[in-house]
């Protein structure tokens, strides 16, 4: 729900400033200015939400916690990898944030800071999980993990020949929430990518991740914190500290 979002956007918005307050003198208004402008975005689109979620999650794994997907830079930069040119998105709503921070307070909020409020996108390309649909590993059939029902759906949607570049639904039943539904979804079989329905139906996953899955299928609230607590994690890897770095005044060009 939209209230679970902020309620994580309270953790994570801080995870690559190391110390909550550390704006409170040189920029007070900053997190009333990045609340209100997400959620004119996601007034605009719900899904934005976790567009921005996603985002984040992308930028601190290459180089850690630096704003660098944002960069436009050449064919070779982080925005236009393969995980991220076609679907990667939030760029925009960035950019208003980044200039109403800087009417408030200008060359003090740097990007990296600004994109704490993170992404994961909903939708997928077919390109990237088709292989289950009709040739799991080479079986020339579809992974027998698939529950029946939505291997005949995306079998439907993404046809065998076809170009790849219809989108699908990432997390069935709840594409405009952040719920634990994920978890129930790889119980029944429904985990889109492989690497998401192994966490549950592997034999490594018994002793390991199964638990785990069966756990917060069942503990939305538990999941909801461990979750915000696993991004500031993530959010502290590498950040750029004291006179490292720069305050960009466009966060998608270097000044």
């Amino acid at each position: 729900s939209s209230n679970a979002y902020f309620w994580l956007v309270n953790f994570f918005i801080l995870a690559c400033e190391l110390t909550p307050d550390f704006y409170k003198t040189t920029c007070p208004d900053l997190y009333r200015i990045v609340r209100s402008e997400v959620q004119k975005a996601l007034k605009y689109e719900m899904r934005m939400g976790a567009s921005l979620l996603r985002l984040h999650f992308h930028d601190f794994f290459v180089n850690g916690c630096d704003g660098s997907v944002l960069l436009d830079g050449g064919q070779d930069s982080e925005k236009f990898a393969t995980p991220n040119l076609n679907y990667a998105r939030g760029f925009e709503v960035i950019d208003t944030i980044k200039s109403s921070v800087e009417r408030a307070c200008s060359g003090v909020v740097s990007c990296a800071d600004i994109l704490a409020i993170a992404a994961r996108d909903s939708v997928l390309l077919c390109t990237f999980f088709s292989v289950r649909l009709f040739n799991f590993s080479g079986t020339q059939a579809p992974d027998s993990t698939i529950e029946t029902t939505m291997l005949s759906e995306l079998q439907n949607l993404c046809l065998q020949n076809g170009d790849g570049n219809t989108t699908s639904v990432l997390d069935q039943g709840s594409v405009d929430l952040f719920v634990n539904h994920y978890f129930k979804n790889l119980l029944d079989g429904k985990g889109l990518l492989s690497s998401d329905q192994i966490l549950f139906s592997s034999e490594n996953a018994t002793a390991t991740t199964r638990p785990l899955v069966q756990f917060y299928s069942v503990n939305e609230r538990v999941f909801f914190v461990e979750f915000a607590y696993a991004m500031i994690k993530m959010g502290n890897i590498n950040p750029l500290t004291g006179y490292e770095g720069e305050i960009r005044r466009n966060c998608r060009v270097v000044n």
